[in-house]
């Protein structure tokens, strides 16, 4: 079987903009907190091709 290489760029670039919000919201908003912390997560996942 041919396996073929994903383009995971778009991953990474959605993973550091989410890392952005996240230390953002750790800055000015604590109570937002925990909803930036799945798309961190799910994000760095797909970059790194886990899922």
């Amino acid at each position: 079987m041919e396996e073929t290489k994903k383009s995971t760029g778009i991953y990474w670039l959605l993973f550091f903009l989410s890392t952005a919000v996240f230390i953002y919201l750790c800055m000015y908003h604590g109570d937002l907190l925990s909803a930036a912390i799945p798309f961190v997560c799910f994000f760095l996942v797909k970059a790194l091709d886990i899922i």
